[in-house]
């Protein structure tokens, strides 16, 4: 399709406007001999930084338990879905119980014998009590009373076999002991399961709320303690503690601290901590790798955003600051990140002019012309005066 007229003159002045830029950048690079080079510089201040580490751990079910028979039978029913949620004392599986009902039967047969056995020994001994010494034996009233207590304890054993017929019965209901999600079943109806086998039935869960075990090494406690002992660390109302997912997802639910640990591991050297977090969305997963911020407190500290520095090739960390026109590159400490910066502990001081902005080809010691930016919100860096344009242009 042709182009139109337009569009023709519209693509001839970018051409002219694109060649004597491009003659401009080919023939004085930036921050070369007798170049000014224009940078963007933002004032360092100091402020609170949050004093935080990041651990690796595991997430753990606070309630798990395997279900296994504690009596031997047939599977005759499986009363429960898997994945949908049961409460505690729900029927999960039911055996067949023609056994323990004839047992059941037997014991109660057997127990009402006895206690017929124990009415006619206790006659008996009555009876020779009254008689002793006028015509019943001291021997015969010893053999009646021998009698009497062989039928007591009879009674006694037949109550007991009454009841664990009345156990064996009840157990070919197989109950929830917990409130949680029911895996899918190991074995099938028709099944013969054994009491006490090493192989479970099912696993019910209990996902809600979820246990995130970490390990911390006992020095960085210690360092974290001598902060605060020293007054350098000021501990928040209360413990920061942030989850992030497999997926890199950050979760959006904070945890609770429930064990702290206090034994350290003689073969690893760290302290194995415990913290929960609701999981009603059942988003995590025994057994799933995460990863737990804890934000202890916060201390004064110089920020200096990354995307002002450099990564040379011995390691080191460094960074351009300005000062009477001149660009002087310094070398940074720091202890750590926060917020997409540094926190510095040497190599800049509060008021020194960072260069965020033109560091393309910047070298050490350039002549250099400064203007004031920011970081917005969202990471690019803006200039301040145009910043401060657009605020007024949205209020008028």
């Amino acid at each position: 399709m042709p182009l139109s007229l337009r569009a023709l003159r519209l693509s001839a002045a970018l051409v002219c406007l694109a060649v004597p830029s491009l003659s401009y950048a080919q023939g004085a690079p930036m921050g070369g001999p007798g170049q000014v080079t224009e940078v963007g510089v933002m004032e360092l201040t100091e402020s609170d930084v949050p004093v935080s580490t990041t651990m690796p751990g595991r997430a753990v079910a606070k309630e798990q338990t395997e279900i296994r028979p504690r009596v031997e039978g047939v599977i005759k029913e499986i009363a429960y879905t898997p994945g949908r949620r049961v409460q505690e004392g729900d029927l999960l599986f039911r055996l067949d119980s023609e056994t323990y009902e004839a047992a059941l039967a037997s014991a109660e047969a057997a127990l009402d014998s006895a206690k017929a056995t124990l009415s006619t020994a206790q006659a008996a001994y009555d009876r020779y009590a009254k008689l002793e010494g006028v015509g019943a034996s001291t021997s015969d009233l010893e053999s009646a009373r021998a009698t009497l207590a062989q039928a007591k304890a009879s009674v006694k054993s037949a109550e007991a076999d009454l009841q664990q017929a009345q156990l064996d019965l009840e157990r070919v209901e197989i109950r929830s002991p917990i409130a949680g999600i029911p895996d899918v079943p190991v074995y099938s109806v028709g099944s013969l399961v054994t009491a006490n086998q090493s192989d479970a039935l099912t696993t019910v869960t209990r996902l809600n709320p979820i246990y995130v075990d970490v390990s911390e090494s006992s020095a960085r406690r210690m360092r974290i303690g001598e902060l605060f002992e020293a007054g350098a660390l000021t501990p928040g109302r209360e413990l920061d503690v942030a989850l992030t997912l497999e997926n890199g997802e950050v979760y959006g639910r904070k945890g609770t601290l429930v064990s702290p640990g206090v034994t350290v591991s003689t073969t690893t050297g760290s302290i194995d901590s415990r913290f929960e977090f609701d999981n009603s969305e059942h988003k995590i997963m025994p057994g799933q790798f995460l990863r737990v911020e804890v934000v202890f407190g916060t201390t004064r500290g110089i920020l200096v955003p990354q995307r002002a520095t450099t990564r040379q090739s011995d390691g080191t960390l460094t960074a351009f600051i300005a000062e009477d026109g001149t660009a002087h590159q310094v070398t940074l400490s720091y202890s750590g990140t926060a917020e997409n910066a540094w926190v510095v502990t040497d190599g800049v001081e509060v008021g020194d002019m960072i260069i965020l902005d033109g560091l393309t080809n910047l070298k050490d010691g350039a002549e250099i012309t400064t203007v004031p930016v920011t970081i917005n919100e969202v990471g690019v860096v803006e200039d301040i005066v145009s910043t401060e344009s657009e605020t007024q242009s949205e209020a008028e």
